[in-house]
This record gives structure tokens, C-alpha cells and sequence, in this order.
């Protein structure tokens, strides 16, 4: 890891596309467009009031295309040209953007930082050379077919906005992949004067998902490393890669679990028993407008993150919600994700109990941290950790559940 890691000054693109606060949404629609992009910061009076981007513009898919970019503006985080790379990460992880800005003192925009720059630093992270990409991607929330129609994917522009969903043929097979940006090419449609189409309305919505998806999509096998992963996304210019076991997608590995391979392999170890440094990441719950929720949640993990300090000192926590898109069930899979200094610990619950499955998932961390730390005690026998990073073995911690159950052995110390 090396002694000084490079700024944001260092990574940044100088002179960015910006937008004036009183242009359009079409404006905003043909940049991003022809250049490739997902937001844009946009400027009053040559100084930086906020950012544009296309899943705010997604969104509001009722808006007229003549709306001003300044209704949709959201804050992006404070970053400046002296910024180290892995506070940039986590300023980036939190706010949930591919990009922010970097401004000097007075507020004025000096350019912009993306993941992509980020990514390419990832070779000097050890934490992201050890991992595989089965262990850090998000499980596949959605399997897509060329032949369903688009107004399907209007339900589903939260998956969207994570990560692209793959599409199959009728044998399975994957063909390419769909993401929000092939999305908005049938979700407006401007015309003279940059009013939106009404007409276009329903009909623009019922062309086929094969007809507007990106093809092929990019692929690795399971056991790849991130490392690898890292670089074919450099080289593809892709944001994500899909995971492929007996040829069909089993795992998505994007940028953002890369970001968080580097926030959790370089963050500074918390002094013993104290959780609230911990940086606490939660995805797959964008939008959601249930403050109760989201403090239940917050309750929850820092109930469990003290469970865990007993035996190790955590640095980051990352929880991933990935609701099933199924009418039958409304099931979901979290999946936890521990960065401490005794390794990496990973868990998985499925079920339609939303809270159940994070108290469960911490209380498997806590397990795999206790015994983890006893195995370490026990060195004579050549025990060692389950769910570090480097075990090539998984627990199955449904049956050693039963076991415990059974036996009326308790976990707590």
C-alpha cells in the first residue's frame, strides 16, 4: 500500500461538461447521451450550485423535457484538490454517485473525479488483489428476457440504478445486458422546440428489451479476482462485470463493491470496543421514503457491531437488499459484507422478514468472529478463522443453526 496515496487534484478531469442552472431536461438528455455520462454539475454564475443526473432525470420520467435541470438538483459531497483517494471513495460510497465534483476555495469548479479514476488506482490496494469476485458481488436481483417488453423495467429503475440486469435468450443464455441509460432511450422523446412527444406515451414502452439493450455484456468466470475484474472494467469501459458459474449469471460485480474493498482495506482501525467509527455502507434501498426503516436498521447494527468489537475491531460494514422480483413472494436477500482487522466476513440471509434477516446476518457475523477468534487461540491445532478472506471452505450456517438448536449451545460469551 503506498505511504501517500494520490489526490483528488492528482485524478481529477480538468475543464468538466457543465450545465447552466436554467437549461433544460433535453439539454441535460443530449449530453449525457453523446458523451457518455451520468451527471453533470451544473453552474449559477460560474459557480457550483449542484449536479444533474440521469436517474434523478429517470425518476421524474412525467416531467416535461422543457423543466429546468435547477428543480432537479441534488448536493454532491464537498471534495477538494487535496482529498486522499480513499476519502474520496467513501464520499462517493455515501452519496451514491459515480462522480462528484472538485472545487477550489471560493466554490468554484476545478473539475471532475469519477469511479472510473478510482478504479484504476485499485492495483495498489492488497485487500482488492485477495478477493474474488463471488465474494464481493451483489447477487443477481433480476434476470431479464430480449423478448419482455419494456415497460416491465419501469418497476424496476432502483435495480437499475445499482447495476445493469443481464438479459437471456429463451435458453437461458446470456445475451447482453440493460441499464438505466438504455432505459431513457424510450422514455423520452423529444421533439421540436425539446417538448416531450405525448403521444409517444404507452407505445414508446412496448418494444422489446433485446431492441434497446448493449451487447454482449461483459463476463468473468467465479473465481476471478477483483484485481482482474478491476482492470477488464478499464479496459471495457464498463461499470460492472457479471459473474458467470455453468454459463448463466450468477453474481454482479461493480465499481461500487470495488470502492468498498478499497474504504475497507485502507480505512484506520477503530480503537478496541469502539463501533462508532465504523463506516457503515447500505445498498439496494435507494429511494425508500420510510425514515422508521431505515433508524430500525441503524438500531439493529449498531447493536450488532458492538457483538462483534468483543472479538475483533470492525472498520466497514456493507448490507446489500436485493428484493426478489417475483409476484409469488416478496422475499429479499441482504448480504452482509465485514471489513475488520482480522480479515473480510461475509453472510447471506433469504426471506420475507426484512429485519430478521439483518439481525440474523450479524448474529452469523458474530458467530464467524468468535470462532474465528478461538481458532486463533487454538493454533496448536492448526485451526483456522471461518469467513476470512483467504478460507477457500464456507460454513453452512443454516445446519451448524440446527446444530446449536439442537444442543442448546448459545453463542454469547
Amino acid at each position: 500500500m503506498p505511504a501517500e496515496w494520490p489526490t483528488a487534484g492528482d485524478l481529477m478531469t480538468g475543464h468538466p461538461v457543465t450545465l447552466p442552472h436554467d437549461a433544460p431536461i433535453s439539454q441535460a438528455l443530449g449530453l449525457m447521451r453523446s458523451r457518455s455520462f451520468h451527471e453533470l454539475p451544473v453552474l449559477r454564475n460560474a459557480r457550483l450550485i449542484g449536479m444533474i443526473t440521469f436517474e434523478s432525470i429517470a425518476r421524474r420520467v412525467s416531467r416535461s423535457l422543457t423543466t429546468k435541470v435547477e428543480h432537479l438538483l441534488i448536493l454532491p459531497p464537498l471534495v477538494t484538490p487535496t482529498t486522499p483517494l480513499p476519502e474520496v471513495a467513501e464520499l462517493l460510497l455515501a452519496a451514491g454517485l459515480r462522480a462528484a465534483p472538485v472545487v477550489g476555495r471560493r466554490g468554484e469548479l476545478l473539475g471532475i473525479l469519477s469511479r472510473t479514476d478510482l478504479v484504476r488506482e485499485l492495483p495498489n490496494v492488497p485487500a482488492v488483489a485477495r478477493a474474488r469476485v463471488e465474494q464481493i458481488g451483489s447477487p443477481v436481483p433480476l434476470v431479464v428476457k430480449e423478448t419482455d417488453l419494456c415497460r416491465h423495467l419501469i418497476n424496476q429503475i432502483r435495480l437499475l440504478e445499482d447495476h445493469p440486469l443481464p438479459v437471456v435468450d429463451r435458453k437461458g443464455r446470456l445475451v447482453g445486458a440493460v441499464g438505466v441509460a438504455d432505459l431513457g432511450e424510450v422514455l423520452w422523446r423529444p421533439v421540436a422546440g425539446g417538448k416531450r412527444d405525448a403521444r409517444a406515451g404507452r407505445s414508446a414502452l412496448e418494444v422489446k428489451v433485446g431492441s434497446i439493450m448493449h451487447s454482449p455484456a461483459v463476463t468473468v468466470p467465479v473465481g476471478t479476482s477483483a484485481l482482474e475484474a478491476a482492470r477488464l472494467m478499464a479496459t471495457e469501459k464498463v461499470s460492472s462485470v457479471f459473474v458467470l458459474e455453468a454459463g448463466r449469471p450468477v453474481r454482479i460485480v461493480g465499481q461500487i463493491d470495488l470502492l468498498g474493498l478499497l474504504v475497507g482495506g485502507t480505512r484506520r482501525v477503530a480503537e478496541k470496543g469502539r463501533v462508532e467509527d465504523v463506516y457503515v455502507e447500505i445498498t439496494g434501498l435507494r429511494g425508500s421514503a420510510d425514515p422508521a426503516l431505515l433508524a430500525d436498521i441503524d438500531h439493529l447494527v449498531a447493536a450488532g457491531l458492538r457483538r462483534l468489537a468483543r472479538h475483533l475491531r470492525p472498520t466497514l460494514l456493507t448490507l446489500h437488499f436485493a428484493p426478489h422480483a417475483t409476484h409469488r413472494t416478496n422475499d429479499l436477500t441482504v448480504e452482509a459484507r465485514l471489513h475488520s482487522d482480522e480479515g473480510i466476513f461475509y453472510a447471506s440471509h433469504t426471506g420475507w422478514n426484512l429485519m430478521a434477516g439483518v439481525a440474523g446476518l450479524l448474529d452469523d457475523l458474530a458467530s464467524q468472529a468468535r470462532r474465528h477468534r478461538e481458532a486463533r487461540r487454538d493454533r496448536g491445532r492448526g485451526a483456522r478463522g471461518v469467513g476470512a478472506v483467504e478460507d477457500t471452505a464456507f460454513v453452512d450456517v443454516e445446519l451448524e443453526t440446527k446444530i446449536r438448536t439442537a444442543t442448546g449451545a448459545d453463542d454469547e460469551e
